[in-house]
């Protein structure tokens, strides 16, 4: 029996999570799996990715193959170098918003006329519009004139 080590889609609808579960290869994405070694969760910001080292280490020493996917997420987590004996990568740094954005000089601002002008003083609105030309009527056509006249009511 092949094992991987794969997600596996939980939540509801428009609203996914992830489990990082070993389940057989042959087994549909959210069918049977033999362990849950972890979690993710893409909607937080940023992602939450919570991995069992302990486990995830045992299924790999194993011989459990990680999808691409998953396999990302232990090299971000530091797993994958802890398998392989490497040096872990550094972590990326967060960025608070507020640290991204430099405080630009302020300004004095014009200012501003105490009185605002009185709205009987203010340009007057153009009450008379221009007229509007009526469309000249349409005459009917002979067809439509002899339709209408088959459709009186006998007596």
């Amino acid at each position: 029996m092949a094992l991987k080590m794969r997600l596996r889609r939980v939540g509801a609808k428009k609203q996914p999570a992830y489990r990082i579960v070993i389940a057989d290869a042959r087994a549909p994405r959210d069918g049977r799996f033999v362990e849950i070694v972890g979690h993710y969760n893409p909607l937080t910001e940023p992602s939450t990715v919570v991995i069992n080292a302990e486990r995830a280490l045992y299924w790999l020493s194993n011989g459990v193959q990680p999808s691409d996917v998953v396999k990302k997420m232990l090299v971000r987590q530091g797993v994958w170098a802890t398998f392989t004996g490497e040096a872990p990568p550094e972590p990326i740094p967060v960025v608070e918003a507020a640290s991204v954005v430099e405080e630009a000089p302020v300004e004095e601002a014009a200012p501003v006329a105490e009185e605002a002008a009185p709205v009987e003083e203010a340009a007057p609105v153009a009450e008379e519009a221009a007229p509007v030309e009526e469309a000249a009527p349409v005459a009917e056509e002979p067809a439509v004139a002899d339709a209408q006249a088959d459709e009186t009511p006998a007596e």
